[in-house]
């Protein structure tokens, strides 16, 4: 990570040739994006073998060849309170990304998520001459439209990964590509059948709390309250509960310790090969509650926040559902269990609504599986670096003089992120 107080200790990253080789900034600013910078990265690296690309990221992008010169899991918050408390490691942040872009000035800038941040960069970017392509948009159908008129003025590219974003940016005179939904580059699944309620034998029930420490203290404990109350309805049930990689590595079993579930496994494997081997999930809102869809498995899709934070977003958000499944299909596919309503009699009552239901269950899982159908093909990381290349080629590279020093063909010397290891 960049720090002035060890400067001495800095490691320098990779000489490039700036007549052959091309350089590239990725900001990925949480879990979810790192994974999707880091397939980006391998298909920059199969398209230009010479590649440099530094940014802010993780494990999978570290694993994927990028030097990480800030670690998401710094930025990373939940909610409209929280970025408060991390404001000056943001701030931080900001200030040593511009600076590298400002002192090294790479062929390109690509924002993956993360629209505070990232829209914020983006106009420096701008300043300094750097094109910037933006993967994975901002939910401006959602709320705050607004950003689409920042964006229109900071973004050269829009790579968007639902099938009705294009239509608002092309309404809105933003250059837009839909390059498929990245969750299909990762599905391993060959052809994927409705599923069927076990006949024989125990139904495997997976939760999944959520991706960040905050969300996963606050629904854990009603998820595993539902979970008691769903086997004792229904006797033995297998349950799996879902470790995100970027939690602390104790975070799910702490809250384990005042639940006295049976059959019970803690799991870090990735989330594809939970679903295969269970039968329902508990879900946090989230991209993994699109990964559940993709592969047919009926769920229940749970939220809650802090009230400060319910009541902003219920005054802000204008779309009539919170799941993306549900988004997609423009209907209610999976029930969703907001703020109050996500209690664990709730929680409990509506899986066993699905679970004991034979052809309710049957049926959601069929119209999870056409929402698959909606989401485009595989290869949404090669044609974002496609994109990425003819951005590359096609801009003539600018270089105001804004009285930094600027190295060129080569990233800057930084310290390696020290839990990071390549």
């Amino acid at each position: 990570m960049i720090d002035s107080d060890q400067s001495s200790n800095a490691i320098p990253m990779p000489d490039v040739d700036s007549q052959s080789g091309k350089t590239v900034v990725i900001v990925a600013g949480e879990a979810s994006g790192d994974l999707h910078g880091a397939r980006l990265a391998e298909a920059l690296h199969q398209r230009y073998p010479d590649i440099s690309i530094c940014g802010a990221g993780g494990h999978a992008m570290v694993a994927a060849g990028v030097e990480i010169v800030i670690q998401s899991e710094s930025l990373s918050v939940m909610g409209f309170s929280a970025v408060f408390t991390k404001l000056p490691v943001i701030l931080k942040a900001m200030g040593d990304l511009k600076r590298l872009l400002a002192a090294h000035q790479p062929d390109l800038l690509i924002l993956i998520d993360f629209p505070d941040f990232n829209l914020r960069l983006a106009s420096w970017a701008k300043k300094f001459g750097i094109p910037v392509l933006y993967y994975i948009s901002p939910t401006v159908w959602a709320w705050r439209a607004g950003r689409i008129k920042k964006i229109r003025e900071r973004v050269d590219h829009m790579a968007v990964i639902l099938p009705f974003e294009a239509e608002i940016y092309r309404q809105h005179g933003v250059p837009v590509t839909f390059v498929g939904h990245p969750l299909l580059d990762a599905s391993n699944s060959p052809l994927i059948r409705p599923r069927q309620l076990p006949v024989k034998g125990s139904l495997s029930l997976a939760l999944l709390p959520g991706s960040r420490e905050g969300e996963v203290t606050r629904l854990l404990p009603r998820i595993l309250d539902a979970t008691a109350l769903i086997q004792r309805e229904m006797g033995s049930i297998d349950v799996v509960v879902s470790h995100a990689p970027s939690l602390p590595a104790q975070c799910v079993e702490s809250l384990l310790s005042n639940h006295d579930l049976e059959n019970l496994e803690i799991s870090s494997e990735p989330v594809e090969n939970i679903f295969d081997r269970c039968h329902f999930a508990i879900i946090a809102s989230g991209t993994a509650s699109l990964e559940a869809a993709i592969v047919g498995l009926p769920m229940v899709i749970v939220y809650a926040t802090s009230t400060l934070n319910y009541l902003l977003a219920k005054r802000l958000i204008k779309v009539p559902h919170i799941g993306l499944a549900n988004l997609i299909a423009r209907k209610r596919i999976v029930p969703e269990l907001i703020q109050e309503d996500a209690s664990a009699e709730n929680i409990a009552r509506t899986v066993l609504q699905v679970i004991k239901d034979a052809s309710r269950y049957h049926e959601m899982s069929t119209d999870l599986l056409k929402v698959l159908e909606l989401m485009g093909k595989a290869g949404a990381a090669d044609r974002v670096a496609r994109i990425a290349g003819d951005l590359m080629d096609t801009h003539r590279k600018k270089t105001p003089d804004n009285g930094l020093n600027k190295v060129k063909g080569r990233f800057p010397s930084c310290h390696p992120a020290p839990l990071y290891v390549n």
